[in-house]
C-alpha cells in the first residue's frame, strides 16, 4: 500500500498542501487534472526526485520519505522513457539487477521472461536508437519492473503514440502490472487510459 500523508510540496510559487491519498496493495490509481495542477511533482516526491516540505510517504508501512530514489523500491516509466543511450536492450532490462547485484542466473531469467511478456525479445540486442517509438516504451516499462518494485509509476507513459500503437502499449500495459501484481500510480491526461487501467482515479484540482 502506498500512503501520501499530509504532503506538502513547493515549487517556486507552486504548491501542493496538505494532500492525502491511499492506494491499496496491487490496484492501479490514476492522477487526473489540468496542466500545472501538480501531478507530476506529485509523482517525482513519492519517487524520491523531490523532497517535500512536510508530510510522509509511506509504502507498505515503511516511511520513506527520506530514503534516496534507490532505494525505495519503485519503477518508474518517465514520458520522454529516458533509455540509457549506449546500453542494448538487454542491458536496459538487466541495469536494476545489475546495480543490486542480483546472481548472473537470476538477472539472466529476468530479461527473458520480462522480454517474452513484453514482445520484446527479438530486440534485445538493439540500441535505443533503432527502436520504434512503442517498442522504447515497452523497454522502459520492463526496465522499470525488473526489480519487482513495490510500486510502479507511470508518467503520461503512452504520450506522442499515434492511435492504433496507443492502443497496443495500452494493452500491454494493462495486462502486465495485472500479471506483475503491482501497486500502480499513474499519471494522465486521458480518460481512456485511465478507464483502461485505473481502479480508481483521483482528479487534482490545485
Amino acid at each position: 500500500m502506498l500512503e501520501l500523508r499530509h504532503l506538502h510540496l513547493r515549487a517556486g510559487s507552486f504548491a501542493i498542501d496538505d494532500f492525502n491519498l491511499e492506494v491499496a496493495k496491487g490496484d492501479c490509481v490514476a492522477l487526473m487534472g489540468r496542466s500545472g495542477c501538480g501531478k507530476t511533482t506529485l509523482l517525482e516526491s513519492v519517487c524520491g526526485l523531490r523532497t517535500p516540505s512536510a508530510g510522509s510517504i509511506v509504502l507498505d508501512g515503511e516511511d520513506i520519505t527520506a530514503l534516496p530514489p534507490g532505494a525505495r523500491g519503485i519503477g518508474l516509466v518517465p514520458q520522454d522513457v529516458a533509455l540509457f543511450p549506449s546500453l542494448p536492450v538487454r542491458e536496459q532490462l538487466a541495469f536494476g539487477p545489475n546495480l543490486h547485484r542480483w546472481p548472473i542466473s537470476e538477472i539472466s531469467e529476468r530479461v527473458n521472461t520480462l522480454a517474452a511478456a513484453l514482445g520484446i525479445t527479438a530486440l534485445l540486442d538493439r540500441l535505443p536508437a533503432n527502436l520504434s517509438g512503442g517498442e522504447a516504451r515497452r523497454v522502459a516499462l520492463g526496465r522499470a519492473l525488473a526489480l519487482r518494485p513495490r510500486l510502479l509509476c507511470l508518467d503520461e507513459a503512452l504520450s506522442g503514440l499515434d492511435e492504433e500503437l496507443h492502443q497496443e502499449v495500452l494493452t500491454l500495459i494493462r495486462t502486465i502490472i495485472r500479471h506483475e501484481g503491482v501497486t500502480t500510480l499513474h499519471v494522465t491526461h486521458s480518460s481512456t487510459e485511465a478507464a483502461a487501467l485505473a481502479d480508481r482515479v483521483v482528479r487534482m484540482d490545485t
